[in-house]
């Protein structure tokens, strides 16, 4: 499989609330920084984190790719991200960010390693 296939895997997976598509893109020892600095580390964190996530029905986000780049057993990709969701109150508010993502080839398969989030 290529890199952009498997990126367009993972983000479809992640546009569709589907975790088990979702964490078969993700490496066992990956790690996540969300926009408020909170560091996931491992799959099992990922997965929990990602379940609340997902079971959250209120919202959406397009990534649009800044940048991608395959290096031998390694990619990256920079994204350019809107997110819209409703704040406690129910009232909609919406991000920008940049999402960075970082693969490796593991057993002819691009697995997620890292996926740092960044406020604009």
């Amino acid at each position: 499989m290529e890199f952009s296939q498997a990126l367009d895997a993972h983000l479809k997976a992640i546009e569709a609330r589907d975790l088990e598509a979702y964490l078969a893109t993700v490496h066992q020892d990956a790690s996540v920084i969300l926009p408020n600095g909170t560091l996931l580390r491992g799959k099992e964190a990922i997965a929990e984190f990602h379940t609340a996530w997902f079971g959250d029905p209120d919202w959406s986000l397009r990534a649009e790719t800044v940048r991608a780049e395959t290096l031998g057993e390694a990619a990256f990709a920079l994204l350019s991200v809107e997110y819209d969701d409703l704040d406690p109150e129910g009232e909609p508010y919406q991000k920008v960010y940049y999402l960075t993502l970082y693969f490796t080839r593991a057993d002819g398969r691009w697995l997620l390693v890292h996926d740092q989030n960044t406020f604009r």
